[in-house]
């Protein structure tokens, strides 16, 4: 695992500094174009450190899932030579990406003390739904890694797929400008794992001022659909993993 951290910035002139560096840039762009100039997030404290959070978690969730789906495929040559369990593969690229979260949450922290966050006891919590969102990188990994053998064209549905998502998650604007347009937009909006993860993320480590599904389904069943999804999804894509893996060798 951290073998394909390292090789993954090999020849690169900064090295592992991009890993860092990357969502940093990202955050820049968005930070200059949409805060300063479009004033998306004005009245929201601390709305910069809220976005840069959003950015990595963001950038964690497409890095696993891409990471992830090529795994199997990148590793044909083992494949071919060594019988062992291939999940560990896909686990290896996921956790990859995941150490990549773990220097950016880091930065973020840095970031949240200079902005002058008032920390609360309720980022213990925060580690959960970090946990949540690698669950479900993962079992989206699994799924697509498995689909990528058989079929090429998975990533560029995957790459088409994810920039709509991207868009319709609140990274970029508060989920209030869609609740001002829209309650059950929303609401659904916020059925997605990813969109529910940011949310809770921004509220229990940035400011209370930050809506989540807690907040705007008022129905505890509805509100545990993205966590209920999250546990499906590990579990089906798991099965077909498993199914699917003893043919890997011969496919890739």
């Amino acid at each position: 695992m951290k073998t394909d951290f390292k090789l993954r910035y090999k020849g690169s002139i900064l090295g592992m500094a991009w890993s860092v560096l990357k969502p940093l840039l990202l955050f820049a762009i968005m930070y200059v174009v949409f805060v300063k100039f479009l004033r998306f997030g004005a009245g929201i404290p601390h709305f910069a450190v809220s976005l840069l959070t959003g950015v990595v978690l963001w950038s964690f969730f497409t890095e696993a899932t891409g990471q992830g789906m090529r795994s199997i495929v990148d590793r044909g040559d083992l494949l071919r030579k060594i019988n062992f369990p291939k999940y560990i593969i896909v686990i290896s690229a996921t956790v990859s990406a995941l150490i990549n979260l773990v220097i950016n949450l880091a930065v973020v922290l840095v970031f949240a003390i200079i902005n002058g966050v008032d920390f609360r006891w309720s980022i213990l919590l925060v580690p959960i739904f970090i946990l949540e969102l690698y669950v479900f990188a993962l079992a989206l990994a699994f799924l697509l890694s498995a689909l990528y053998v058989k079929f090429r064209d998975v990533q560029h549905i995957w790459d088409v797929l994810l920039q709509g998502a991207f868009y319709a998650t609140p990274i970029i604007y508060p989920i209030s400008m869609v609740m001002s347009i829209s309650g059950v937009a929303a609401k659904v909006m916020l059925m997605n794992p990813v969109a529910q993860i940011i949310q809770d993320v921004r509220y229990n480590l940035v400011t209370v001022q930050t809506d989540t599904i807690w907040g705007v389904i008022n129905h505890t069943a509805l509100a545990l659909i993205p966590m209920i999804i999250v546990t499906v999804l590990i579990v089906l894509a798991s099965i077909y993993f498993r199914r699917n893996s003893k043919k890997f060798a011969e496919e890739v």
